[in-house]
């Protein structure tokens, strides 16, 4: 089965959205966990940004040796030294180039023209080719570039020394159809080279971040860049947990794999909500804190009978601890027998009919049940009743 490398840019493109900053402690430790993870690539910073980014990505080289390191650098001679020296201690390098290629970017961003951004785009994939063999040539902006132009910045690139071509959806503009349909337009220019890689790079602007992800990979590419949580740029970056699980489940309809340990999916997302304090939204795929969590009565039955009546990965498979069945106004009684027997109460038909009584009632008033709170109607239920009968038991001797 055709292998899909993970691209990790959490470090870099997820530490770029407000607020996401990390020290250098917290990159090594969130770089260690990725390596636990399995990713194929950490890319650690973007060393021209500050000196402290620069020597992060230098300390996360020296503790991450079984992980390639990437550093991101504009086609500028200043970002690939910076980015040089950030790499030093790395075993295995990367240096990861990219210039705008879109007519929006080269003309209101970048004053250049298309000529001016060919010739940057080969010098500096050459000057880089001096100092580390990995190189990777982003297209900024490609899913808004016009494609003939597209495919001749490709071309200079691999010329020039890139061996992996990164297109873009930097803004999060494109549908998967169009951003499929860009990559094979680009597969048959270049003749399709077994030493190119191709790679997708999408940002969630319309919630599209993975299926455009997923499209890309339909269309031929084999390394995914994505970040933890899908933080990042604006709507943040192509979720690395949820192109991982789909992957997984439906490899019978994408024909690839990872080599990512799902197991280390929730210890990952939740070492990342603690280095940054960023609060998962509850119905977060994968990871989310109601990814798992059943409340529908009809949902809860067919989860006690087949959990794969409504999972269709199991919590444990990602690392989850367990599944929960959520006690509320949606309910159902078997959930209710179930919960009440794993605090060690066993009812009787009426005893489950005056408990789920007062459970649904307290859940039109809270909106959800508590432990404590299941504890002691069950407590007034079920053993008063028995107090009762013994006393009355004990009358009648």
């Amino acid at each position: 089965m055709s292998h899909v490398q993970i691209f990790d840019t959490t470090l870099r493109d997820g530490e770029q959205s407000p607020g996401f900053s990390m020290n250098t402690e917290e990159k090594i430790r969130m770089a260690r966990q990725l390596a636990a993870l399995g990713v194929d690539i950490i890319e650690a910073g973007f060393p021209i940004a500050s000196r402290g980014d620069l020597e992060a990505v230098q300390a996360v080289a020296k503790e991450v040796r079984d992980v390639p390191i990437a550093a991101l650098a504009r086609a500028r001679k200043d970002d690939i030294l910076a980015a040089v020296e950030a790499l030093k201690p790395a075993k295995s390098p990367r240096m990861h180039v990219f210039l705008a290629t879109s007519d929006l970017h080269l003309q209101a961003k970048l004053h250049l023209t298309r000529e001016q951004a060919l010739e940057a785009i080969g010098s500096m994939i050459k000057l880089a080719r001096n100092y580390v063999e990995e190189i990777e040539f982003s297209a900024e902006d490609a899913g808004r570039t016009e494609i003939e132009f597209l495919c001749k910045a490709c071309r200079i690139a691999v010329e020039s020394g890139a061996t992996v071509l990164n297109l873009p959806d930097t803004v999060g503009y494109a549908v998967p159809e169009e951003y499929g349909a860009m990559f094979l337009k680009v597969r048959e220019y270049l003749g399709d080279p077994e030493h190119i890689t191709l790679s997708a790079h999408c940002h969630d602007d319309l919630g599209l971040a993975v299926a455009n992800s997923l499209a890309a990979v339909r269309a031929g590419v084999r390394q995914i860049e994505c970040t933890v949580n899908g933080i990042g740029e604006r709507a943040g970056n192509a979720a690395l947990e949820e192109i991982a699980v789909a992957l997984a489940v439906r490899k019978d309809s994408f024909g690839v794999a990872t080599k990512l340990n799902l197991k280390e999916l929730y210890k990952s997302s939740r070492l990342l909500s603690e280095i940054t304090g960023a609060v998962i939204a509850p119905n977060k795929a994968v990871v989310g804190a109601n990814a798992f969590a059943h409340e529908a009565g009809i949902h809860q039955d067919g989860i006690i009978k087949n959990p794969l009546t409504y999972e269709i990965i199991s919590p444990e498979a990602v690392g989850v601890p367990s599944r929960s069945l959520v006690l509320g106004k949606h309910s159902g009684r078997n959930a209710l027998r179930q919960s009440l027997k794993e605090l060690g109460y066993e009812a009787s038909d009426a005893e489950l009919a005056e408990c789920y009584r007062r459970v649904t009632s307290l859940a039109d008033e809270s909106k959800n049940v508590r432990a404590r709170d299941l504890m002691a109607i069950a407590h007034e239920v079920i053993r008063r009743k028995a107090v009762a009968v013994a006393n009355e038991a004990s009358s009648a001797a």
